[in-house]
């Protein structure tokens, strides 16, 4: 094994939660689910933390962190476990699954701000954004494209032209010849 082997960038959200296909390996959906949606809790309950609510003493930040963290992991599993069962006992991979799994995330969601309102709109757009995402995946296009990749860019660099108006061409004149 040389080190170019060994500094292999980490894989991306699609790469490792769809390496087995839907109805399979629900363990490990779960984890790459939980994985991700435990550190956008984290962030968002670390902003709001510092810059929202500012709560005093270890055990009211504590409990902020598990109010924001909390609910998100339970949404993502509640959207892994409904379409892994879905698509178990439906014995079809379709977009059905990911709308039962979406639902069942904004119930969770709902539930999270105790208002059966905002768990059923919640749960429509979630549903209806795993089905796009499902049918991305069934027809071959990017739901969310990938940014780009443009080499090394930085301010210190001398190829960029950050002048506000560009040199005009050479070889003008000024018609007074």
């Amino acid at each position: 094994m040389n080190l170019e082997d060994a500094i292999v960038p980490p894989k991306s959200f699609n790469e490792r939660y769809y390496k087995y296909p839907d109805g399979e390996d629900a363990f490990g959906k779960m984890l790459v689910a939980n994985t991700y949606a435990g550190l956008s809790g984290l962030v968002i309950s670390t902003y709001d933390v510092v810059m929202l609510s500012k709560p005093k003493g270890i055990g009211n930040i504590m409990a902020k962190y598990l109010y924001n963290t909390g609910p998100l992991m339970g949404m993502a599993s509640a959207f892994v476990m409904g379409s892994y069962t879905a698509t178990k006992l439906r014995g079809k991979d379709d977009s059905w699954n990911y709308a039962i799994g979406g639902a069942l995330a904004g119930g969770v969601y709902g539930a999270w701000k105790r208002s059966a309102v905002s768990g059923n709109v919640a749960g429509i757009f979630l549903a209806l954004g795993a089905v796009l995402k499902k049918w991305s995946l069934q027809e071959g296009w990017t739901f969310i494209p990938a940014p780009k990749k443009i080499g090394y860019q930085n301010l210190f660099l001398a190829r960029h032209d950050r002048t506000l108006m560009k040199d005009t061409e050479k070889g003008w004149t000024t018609g007074k010849e």
